[in-house]
């Protein structure tokens, strides 16, 4: 019997019935800005409720629209539930959503657990919503592809980039990392704070803290993996839940950002 990791918060961050997501997540795709950019390789996406940083997120995943080349994900996000030193796997063979089973990068999840700072632990994933969330946007945009999903605890610049580079691949292989930013500001204090962390991330800054970004860890290996390989980045989005879900007293961060 397949070894499935089911979705924790269907029905509550975003649609559990498939036609509903599906059409939710193709409104917000149209509705977003259309970029072109070329060899996209890394995204990082805000990963709360659809109806707060959903169409922040669809602003980076319309660059994947018609993608051909992308068969492979790895999906990187936060400990919100479950406190992990390093970076965490899953034991499962597919992680599901409303849309349909994923198949994980068996492979690539073998080869990961041989580095010393990372484990394979269920119990991290099960309540994880950071991952679960970016799932149905790369359904839609991409198709069949395989999954390597990572949580990444309390792990430095340094150990995280050891695990991407192992997984770095080719054109066939996409990074995503899901991080929000700045939490519970008012709306010109977080549009602050956000402002000065999107020059940070732009400028390949890997020391990003936790106040700035929940993703913190996982932005800082990534940052200093593509500064290294001579990658380019672009902010797409820049936005908070004061922005896209009306209450301003008490707000979120929410960034998109293409690295290609």
């Amino acid at each position: 019997m397949l070894n499935v990791r089911l979705p924790a918060v269907a029905g509550h961050f975003y649609p559990s019935n498939p036609s509903e997501l599906e059409a939710q997540i193709t409104q917000m795709l149209d509705s977003a800005d259309d970029r072109q950019l070329t060899r996209c390789k890394a995204l990082i996406v805000p990963h709360a409720g659809y109806i707060y940083s959903g169409p922040v997120a669809a602003s980076a995943y319309q660059l994947l629209r018609n993608n051909q080349n992308i068969n492979k994900v790895v999906l990187l996000g936060p400990a919100h539930y479950v406190a992990v030193q390093g970076l965490a796997t899953s034991s499962a063979q597919a992680f599901e959503s409303p849309l349909g089973t994923i198949p994980l990068d068996e492979q690539a999840i073998k080869m990961l657990q041989k580095l010393p700072q990372v484990e394979c632990s269920d119990a991290v994933h099960a309540p994880e919503h950071c991952l679960e969330v970016q799932l149905p946007f790369l359904q839609v945009v991409l198709g069949d592809f395989e999954l390597t999903p990572l949580i990444v605890g309390y792990a430095s610049s340094t150990e995280v980039a050891e695990v991407l580079a192992k997984v770095w691949g080719g054109d066939e292989t996409l990074i995503v990392v899901s991080s929000d930013l700045s939490h519970y500001h008012d709306y010109e204090a977080a549009q602050h704070i956000d402002t000065d962390t999107s020059l940070s991330i732009c400028n390949f800054e890997s020391d990003l803290q936790g106040e700035q970004a929940c993703g913190c860890y996982a932005i800082n290996g990534l940052l200093n993996l593509a500064h290294a390989r001579k990658v380019q980045i672009k902010q797409l989005d820049l936005r908070n839940s004061g922005d896209t879900a009306g209450d301003r007293s008490r707000v979120v961060g929410y960034g998109a950002y293409a690295l290609y």
